[in-house]
């Protein structure tokens, strides 16, 4: 794109400059990326915000650990993460429960809604 042979770093953020691209490097501990299928943990990525005609975009740069969503732990604490709590607010309202029974009832049927509602009733 700009014939990078052999620009130097200085000229490029220069140039970068002039087309009113700006660079910020952020200091992030981890980024994650959730999806309906996995989780990806980058931990000590190298993070840059980019700012270009009003827009922000992210580059991240790092290998990712891969998790499946799904994946059960023993810590309490990831177990209360899986399940979101808009799903123990509906089960804990349709089956006329607090919120404890409902998340418990939830995290026991795998946070299928339907199954932990039914427990409950």
């Amino acid at each position: 794109m700009f014939g990078g042979g052999g620009l130097d770093p200085r000229k490029m953020q220069q140039m970068m400059e002039q087309m009113g691209i700006e660079t910020d490097d952020i200091d992030a501990e981890e980024v994650i990326i959730r999806t309906a299928d996995e989780e990806l943990v980058f931990t000590s990525p190298e993070v840059q915000r980019i700012s270009a005609q009003g827009q922000e975009t992210y580059q991240i740069v790092g290998e990712p650990d891969t998790q499946a969503t799904s994946d059960s732990s023993t810590d309490d604490s990831a177990d209360e993460q899986a399940i979101p709590d808009e799903d123990v607010e509906i089960v804990a309202q349709r089956a006329g429960v607090n919120t404890e029974k409902a998340r418990e009832a939830l995290e026991a049927e795998d946070g299928d809604l339907a199954a932990a509602i039914s427990r409950l009733e």
